[in-house]
Parts: structure tokens; sequence; C-alpha cells
């Protein structure tokens, strides 16, 4: 499947329009620090996220956490998952077809090291199964909720991070997670640095072949049919989010391109609209995990910013976002890693 670069002009939109109020999910909590959330709708409209938290990111004492919100207040936050001496990351809620609720995370001592879990749940959260460990080099999906079609099968962007080498791949399951098949690598080519340090206008120079490389953290939507597309995550010599393109419903992937949105090796998410427009809540610059923007396009190509979410100095990342059954946008994500921030967006101040 031939791949041609793509290239994307940002038409800068209303950014100086009113921003939605923010909540912080919690403004007290037995932990120093958080990360990475998660959020799902449930049934009757209540919100559900989860998160990481604990001394300081890899510490020991990292657990999974997560807030229920009812009738417009988050609930404190609660214990989901603790393994033993070893900390928690990433976890992941979503909802399979036969509407069962899932939470996936990973465990271990670094993101190169870690393995990863599961529980479900079928009160909406209630109460959860027993962990259930996954076997080794099965991940789920690493840090963006995965992509669930119409006939069940789940799309899963996944990703390793080794010593010098990133690559995202695509774990697929046809039985609601009971078995996985692995598709991949998804990588970038190398020439793609310079690509995108074309796009950036800058000089991409020689660079340090030892340097680590490539993508990670892919979300993934649908364009209709079998036409399946990911935004992942890059690293700095890349600077660009990356994208690839499959025909066949997740089954073959082009490999990733970078396009003409920049990416500070931060985690992003995308999400398609229900009418068919694409939503990217992501960190707008090369080098910053500030400002954190949003931007729709039509086409999935041609990004248009509309608001910004943050634009203070700090850490504003890890972003995560669905469209709720009322049809208005839902944002988690980290604020300074001592606050998890909730966003609701209006359905109607989304450009069109």
């Amino acid at each position: 499947m031939r791949f041609l670069l793509i290239t994307v002009p940002i038409v800068i939109g209303a950014l100086t329009a009113p921003v939605p109020e923010k909540e912080f999910i919690f403004t007290s909590a037995p932990f120093a620090s958080c990360h990475a959330s998660t959020i799902v709708e449930l049934r009757g409209g209540d919100l559900l996220a989860a998160w990481f938290g604990g001394k300081e990111e890899g510490a020991p004492d990292v657990a999974i956490w997560g807030s229920r919100r009812t009738a417009g207040q988050w609930s404190e936050p609660l214990e989901l998952v603790l393994e033993p001496h070893v900390p928690t990351w990433n976890p992941v809620l979503f909802r399979t077809r036969d509407g069962r609720l899932w939470l996936y995370y990973k465990f271990g001592p670094s993101p190169e090291t870690w393995s990863a879990g599961r529980r479900w749940s079928d009160d909406e959260g209630k109460t959860w199964s027993a962990p259930e460990h996954l076997p080794a080099g099965l991940y789920g999906p690493i840090r963006a909720k995965p992509l669930v079609l119409e006939d069940g099968t789940i799309v899963s962007g996944t990703s390793v991070e080794s010593y010098h080498t990133w690559a995202a791949w695509i774990e697929r399951s046809t039985d609601g997670g009971a078995t996985w098949t692995r598709i991949g690598p998804i990588t970038v080519p190398r020439h793609a640095k310079a690509q995108a340090a074309a796009l950036s206008g800058v000089d991409s120079g020689t660079g340090d072949d030892d340097e680590t490389y490539g993508i990670i953290q892919p979300s993934v939507v649908s364009f209709g049919g079998e036409h399946l597309r990911l935004y992942a995550r890059s690293t700095s010599q890349i600077g660009r989010i990356c994208v690839a393109d499959s025909l066949d419903a997740g089954l073959h992937w082009t490999q990733a391109q970078p396009i003409d949105l920049p990416n500070p090796n931060a985690g992003l998410d995308a999400l398609a609209l229900r009418d068919g427009r694409v939503v990217l809540v992501f960190n707008n610059s090369e080098h910053s995990r500030t400002p954190l923007n949003l931007a729709v396009s039509t086409d999935g190509l041609h990004f248009r910013l509309f608001r910004t979410l943050e634009d203070q100095p700090g850490e504003y990342s890890y972003p995560a976002l669905i469209q709720s059954s009322g049809g208005d946008l839902e944002i988690t994500y980290t604020w300074n890693r001592k606050r998890i921030c909730y966003v609701r967006i209006p359905l109607s101040i989304v450009p069109r």
C-alpha cells in the first residue's frame, strides 16, 4: 500500500473565545503526583475517569485510581488497582459491544519492562473482576482508548518502547478481547525526519543515529467503511504527529508519516465525531507540554485550531477524549502532575 506525505496547513480559529469552565476531579487525594487519565461514559450519563497516582511516576506505590461524576459532582478518588511492589501505568477505560466495561493498565518498573493487566465490570464500575495479567508481549490499548467497530471488533493502538527504537502496533480482537492478533510494527522511515523538518521550515541537520526514534501511543479512528487512521506521538527528532492508514478494518497498515501538526513527544487523543468530523486534542508545540489545544478537521488531514484548553507555563498533557451520548466532547488531562482536569466542550462550538 503506497503512502504519500500529507501536508496539513493549520487554520487558526477563534482561539480567544471563552473556554467552558474546567473542573478538577479532586482537590485533595492520598497521592502527591498523578498522570495519564482516561474517561468513559456510563449508562444514565454518569462519567468514570481513571488515572495513575502515587509518590511520583515510577514509584512502587503508584496505583490506578478512579472517580465517578454523578449529578455534576466527582466522587472521592477510589483505588482501582494496586500491584505489589511495582508501579502501575496508563489506565484505559472502554466498553465492548456486549456492554462490558473494561479497565486495561500496565505495571512494572518502566515502560521498557512493563506488562499489562485488566479488570472488567458488568455493573457500571460499582464492582470489578479480579485483576488478570495478560500474556507476555500483549499490552492492550497502551494509552488511548481503542476503536470498537460496529461488528464488535476491537482495534487497539499499542506500542513498544525499546532502547533505541519505538514502534506502534495494532492489537485486534474479534471475540471481545478473549484472543488477539498483533499487527505491525508500524514504523516511521528515517527519511521522515527530513520531511518533518521541511514541514517545520528548519534544517534537519545530521542528528544522532543513536537517539531513540519512532512513534508510540496511537489513537485510532474510523473514516467509515474499512478505512481507519491512527494518530501517534513521535520522538523529538520527528516533532510531528504521525499518521498511518488501514483500508481493511485494521488488518494491514501503511508506514507512518508526519503531518503538519507539532508534537513535543507527548500523548494525544483523536476522535471521529458521529457526523464525520475528526477532533484532535494535543500539545500545539514542538518542545513543550503547553499549550494544550483542540483542532477539528472535515477530512482528517487539514486541521483548524478552535480552542486552547491551557496556555500557561507548566505541563498540561496526556489528554483523553470521548463524545458523550448527548453529542458533547468530554475531556480529561493531566494538570501539572498534581491534578486531573475535566472539561466538557459543547458540540455546538466545534467549527464545521
